[in-house]
């Protein structure tokens, strides 16, 4: 059974970082579309980034390109997903979300509403 599981959000000022971290801890992640989202209060929810995990090419939201980070460590018993984040903005509070695609589906080929298997998020808070 999928179970994602992210960590690493927390309070920082502009223009500091962080690392998100999305645990798989039913399998290892293999032939798909990794994704992450965010949800700021009152507004939708918003993809960040995403990945295939077969070969790590990598997509971003123009809002985050050049900032974020997207990567994974798909070693022997280190099932993880990764965010960095820098020079972070006060638009970038929000909670943010790993989901997974449907399996052997590459990126290019995933809308946003195809990504299931949500974690419980983490939440990402950056005053000016």
């Amino acid at each position: 059974q999928v179970q994602l599981v992210e960590s690493g959000g927390g309070s920082v000022q502009a223009g500091g970082s962080l690392r998100l971290s999305c645990v798989d801890s039913g399998y290892t992640y293999s032939n798909r579309c990794m994704g992450w989202f965010r949800q700021a209060p009152g507004k939708e929810r918003e993809e960040v980034a995403r990945l295939n995990t077969d070969d790590g090419t990598t997509y971003y939201a123009d809002s985050v390109k050049g900032r974020f980070t997207v990567s994974l460590d798909n070693a022997k018993n280190k099932n993880t997903l990764y965010l960095q984040m820098n020079d972070l903005e006060p638009e970038d509070t929000a909670t943010y979300y790993c989901a997974q695609g449907p399996p052997f589906w590459r990126c290019a080929g995933v809308a946003p509403t195809d990504f299931g298997s949500w974690g419980q998020g983490t939440q990402v808070t950056v005053s000016s």
